[in-house]
């Protein structure tokens, strides 16, 4: 009966990228989020759920279906890019990075009524400055000079942090994966089928029990049921 449902909500087509994109664009945020985690002090997580579109779209356009699933090549694809971004900004201070988002603002503003890219004296103009004090802005939100890692490295600094999970990390993981697989077999097959449909199909009560046949309060008493089985289970 799990295959039965799963085969009710088929992944999206790997070869319509609008799809793809649609179906992923959560991934983006959870990863973003991720990151965000544990950089915040260095970049806004609206940032980097920009960032992380632009390389789902890319990804999108780009994937071919090889027996690879695509989430998990697309989940490479926006870390990737979003780690990438936050090294071109490591050197880049906080105002820096202000100074930067103020001005794609305006850019995109003027992109979207020009149709075009604005030239320099558009975006001095739409500014408010003065020639020489608009292109100081726009040069401080350059990165600066490269240094050698041997003058650079710190143990402390952003440059240099690994946002992988780490061995004992991916092991608790690993270990709690078995751990819930082992005990969602002990539940009902009705109990394991409505957590599936709830936590991985993502169905919220009424259509979960327009599925089975039953109404959304049956559905949120088994859930509930099902969950305190869980709980219990994963304690002992």
């Amino acid at each position: 009966m799990l295959i039965e449902a799963r085969n009710a909500y088929p992944t999206p087509q790997t070869d319509n990228p609008a799809r793809l994109i649609e179906a992923h664009s959560a991934l983006v945020r959870r990863i973003a989020w991720h990151v965000h985690s544990r950089m915040s002090s260095a970049i806004e997580v609206e940032d980097l759920i920009q960032i992380g579109l632009i390389a789902l779209v890319e990804a999108a356009q780009n994937f071919e279906d090889r027996g690879i699933a695509f989430a998990p090549y697309a989940a490479t694809r926006i870390r990737g890019n979003m780690v990438d971004a936050l090294r071109r900004d490591a050197r880049m201070g906080r105002a820096g990075m202000a100074n930067r988002r103020y001005l794609a603002g305006i850019r995109a503003r003027l992109e979207q009524e020009y149709m075009r890219r604005p030239s320099d004296a558009e975006m001095v103009d739409a500014t408010g400055l003065e020639p020489s004090a608009y292109f100081a802005l726009e040069a401080s939100t350059q990165p600066m000079g490269q240094e050698s890692i041997e003058d650079s490295y710190s143990d402390h600094d952003m440059w240099f942090a690994d946002i992988s999970d780490g061995a004992d990390t991916m092991l608790e993981k690993e270990q709690l994966r078995a751990a819930l697989i082992d005990n969602l077999s002990k539940l009902s097959e009705r109990e394991a089928l409505i957590l599936q449909l709830y936590f991985v199909e993502e169905l919220n009560l009424d259509e979960i029990g327009e599925t089975l046949g039953v109404g959304a309060a049956r559905v949120c008493q088994i859930k509930k049921a099902a969950l305190d089985k869980m709980k219990s289970m994963m304690a002992d």
